[in-house]
């Protein structure tokens, strides 16, 4: 296995941790029984995400620049990617800070493109990431980043304060540039889909 692809195996390694620390996070937060450990367990899964985020950027950088792109690189970077995400709107949902119906959306948007590109890729097609979705996928990052530092800082407050504000803003967001990039991607393939 090269350096690319160990990197990718750490964020997945890293994901488990992540869930683990905020699922102790809101479990203690909830009943205010550890105050202390539920900050800890917090801002342990803020650092956890950021690093995981960060490995990303890094094994596809050393990837592409060293000439080292395997399949199994094609396939687990991206499942990683979406098991990282997935992971933390799926706590968040659960946690009361992101609607379902967002989630679902996000996630159904995922199952859809994966499986059109598989079907493109047995065609001998292969399909870039477009603008949209390079958009969609910074603005989701920086959404949960900052879900994730707002919940480690203790600034849970209410509905009407900037902070809640703008974490709607952000989800939302995400959600717009999700329909936005599945739209994009469905119509600058259309000649595929009339393969089908």
């Amino acid at each position: 296995m090269n350096l690319p692809n160990k990197i990718t195996m750490v964020r997945v390694i890293l994901i488990p941790f992540f869930v683990v620390f905020m699922i102790v996070h809101f479990n203690l937060y909830v009943t205010d029984a550890t105050p202390f450990v539920s900050s800890w367990a917090a801002w342990a899964a803020f650092i956890t995400f950021v690093a995981a985020s960060l490995t990303d950027a890094l094994d596809g950088h050393i990837a592409r620049s060293r000439g080292l792109v395997t399949d199994f690189g094609k396939f687990a970077d991206p499942l990683a990617d979406k098991l990282l995400v997935t992971s933390a709107m799926i706590l968040f949902v659960e946690y009361g800070k992101i609607a379902a119906w967002v989630v679902i959306v996000i996630i159904a948007r995922e199952f859809i493109i994966s499986g059109f590109r598989m079907i493109a890729a047995e065609k001998g097609v292969v399909i870039a990431a477009g603008w949209w979705g390079k958009v969609k996928t910074a603005v989701t990052m920086v959404t949960l980043v900052f879900l994730l530092f707002v919940t480690a800082i203790g600034a849970n407050d209410g509905s009407g304060t900037v902070i809640f504000i703008v974490e709607q803003v952000l989800i939302y967001l995400s959600c717009f540039l999700t329909i936005m990039s599945l739209i994009d991607y469905l119509v600058h393939n259309k000649g595929v889909i009339t393969t089908f």
